[in-house]
């Protein structure tokens, strides 16, 4: 179950960080850390997040309008809805959750997003960002302008493509998010969101069977649709049952074809 089709865990939760080389820090404005480009030929991420086939050329020339990346510390945004949309991130080590803010003050976490995931594709349509992009932990990224990523979709059909990928995938992520919401159980909610964390996890070379959560299980709820006493509660019952071992935030699955099953 790959994110139930980009199911909503956008994408992500706690991946070890893939290796970022050594570079000197250089302070930004925002108080987050700028850096010298990464190197999509070199990134561990690229079997993740890049189309396959390319060439060393054509390779290159993505690394070339890789501006620089970016450390985003735990709980600071990497942007803000209403921000004006310029680029997108590919997250290199780390997660994020996108939320978004009700008028009441209350916070709706519309996905979350590990290494190897982009960001940002929400600004496209307006010009602005719709969300606000959160680091659950001390991450970073890839920043890639969008205009001059256009201007080699036009000449690299191989990432034309793979953009159009994203695009679709969050199209069916939302189409899902609200499948999930409109017609699932608690316990169907809480057992897809963890079979497909598995899911991305295995295709990132993690183990799909042990792994910790970086989000917290209000967090989840706000995700699903849940209180956080309900999550809870779906936890202590996965754990009664045999499904899973659940200590904190480490997570163990015990038995996939049950959770399948719930």
């Amino acid at each position: 179950m790959s994110d139930v089709a980009d199911y909503p865990v956008a994408a992500p939760v706690a991946l070890p960080a893939a290796p970022v080389s050594p570079a000197p820090w250089v302070a930004s404005a925002a108080n987050s850390a700028l850096r010298p480009a990464a190197r999509c030929s070199t990134c561990a991420m690229r079997a993740v997040c890049m189309p396959q086939g390319l060439s060393l050329l054509e390779l290159q020339r993505l690394d070339a309008i890789i501006c620089s990346t970016r450390m985003v510390r735990q709980a600071e945004a990497l942007y803000r809805a209403g921000d004006a949309f310029q680029s997108i991130y590919a997250v290199h080590a780390g997660s994020f959750k996108t939320v978004v803010m009700h008028r009441d003050g209350r916070e709706q976490v519309t996905g979350f997003h590990l290494a190897g995931d982009a960001l940002g594709l929400d600004g496209v349509s307006t010009g602005h960002h719709s969300f606000d992009a959160i680091a659950i932990e001390d991450s970073n990224v890839c920043i890639i302008p969008f205009h001059l990523l256009e201007s080699l979709c036009r000449e690299v059909k191989g990432i034309q493509q793979h953009v159009h990928r994203m695009m679709s995938s969050e199209i069916v992520r939302e189409s899902v998010l609200m499948m999930l919401l409109g017609t699932m159980s608690a316990e169907q909610r809480v057992a897809a969101f963890l079979l497909n964390l598995s899911a991305r996890l295995k295709a990132r070379g993690y183990s799909s069977a042990e792994f910790n959560l970086r989000m917290t299980r209000e967090e989840i709820g706000s995700y699903l649709g849940m209180k956080l006493e309900t999550v809870s509660r779906m936890f202590s019952k996965f754990q009664r049952e045999g499904l899973v071992d659940a200590r904190g935030k480490q997570i163990r699955i015990l038995d996939p074809e049950g959770l399948e099953r719930v």
